[in-house]
């Protein structure tokens, strides 16, 4: 593939991200906001962009970080948390939930909210820093460490105080593992991996290019191919297995171990919440 096929489909599959997905929409119309501490239903409320998809596995319940706020998805119904954010990046660790984007109308968080923390399930937000500088939507953490990209590559061992890195192509995601800290970026360029904490970079050897991707475990990745296709990786980003069907377009994506210790990656892909534990072979309407 020539370099400028590469960077054409690249940039087509990049491009989804930022569109979002109308995921759920409600037999009413547009629902009064909640206000900072409230968690109301999503009865009134339409879902016009979903940023990220993860599992809470402290609670087992499946997260969507959306344009409209933060939603718990369970048993297909979906409840709203907390204040209107447009959830640009959204990860957690640890108990903590971090995040960055803009407050919806009547939310007392600056323009843009930089990095916020919620330490009870989303319901309220405390801005860490940056706020009214960085609107973070490559967003990533592990017990040890932030990184974000707002236009500059930036890392955080508290969520306070920054260090800025260098990075050879701006990430679109950025993932890292839960124990090994090992940070992966999918770029233009193709997915970049650093055992260092972001100080240096090499780029992996993909059957294909990929808008995002998520760490189910220290050595499993999940990946989403610009063909619509899911990757999984079981050494940590040096071989990779394809699946044989497209999904469609992945818009977000995230990934976790089950109880039984299978792979799970959550996904939304042409407009549906979907959960596959095959890689991708066969997969599960969740909304």
């Amino acid at each position: 593939m020539n370099s400028l096929t590469r960077r054409s489909l690249l940039l087509a599959g990049f491009s989804l991200l930022g569109s979002g997905a109308l995921v759920a929409c409600s037999p009413q119309a547009n629902s009064t906001a909640p206000t900072a501490s409230s968690s109301t239903n999503s009865a009134g409320t339409a879902i016009t962009h979903i940023h990220a998809i993860t599992r809470d596995t402290a609670t087992g319940v499946i997260l969507l970080a959306t344009h409209e706020g933060l939603f718990r998805l369970e048993n297909r119904q979906l409840t709203q948390v907390g204040p209107v954010v447009d959830l640009m990046g959204f990860t957690l660790t640890e108990g903590r939930y971090l995040a960055s984007g803009h407050p919806g109308m009547g939310t007392d968080l600056p323009e843009p909210v930089g990095l916020i923390e919620s330490t009870d399930g989303g319901e309220t937000w405390e801005v860490l820093s940056r706020g009214g500088e960085s609107d973070f939507h490559a967003l990533t953490a592990s017990p040890n460490a932030v990184i974000g990209f707002d236009g500059q590559l930036r890392a955080s061992t508290d969520g306070r105080t920054w260090d800025t890195l260098e990075i050879p192509s701006a990430p679109a995601s950025l993932a890292i593992a839960p124990g090994t800290g090992t940070v992966l970026a999918t770029t233009e360029n193709g997915v970049l991996r650093s055992s260092d904490d972001g100080t240096t970079w090499d780029t992996l050897d993909t059957p294909q290019l990929m808008s995002m991707v998520a760490w189910a475990d220290e050595k499993t990745i999940v990946g989403a191919g610009i063909d619509g296709r899911l990757l999984t990786s079981a050494d940590a980003g040096d071989t990779w297995d394809t699946s044989e069907k497209a999904i469609g377009e992945i818009t977000a994506l995230g990934a976790s171990i089950t109880a039984e210790g299978t792979v799970e990656a959550l996904l939304v892909a042409d407009s549906t919440v979907l959960r596959t534990t095959d890689g991708g072979s066969s997969t599960e309407v969740l909304l």
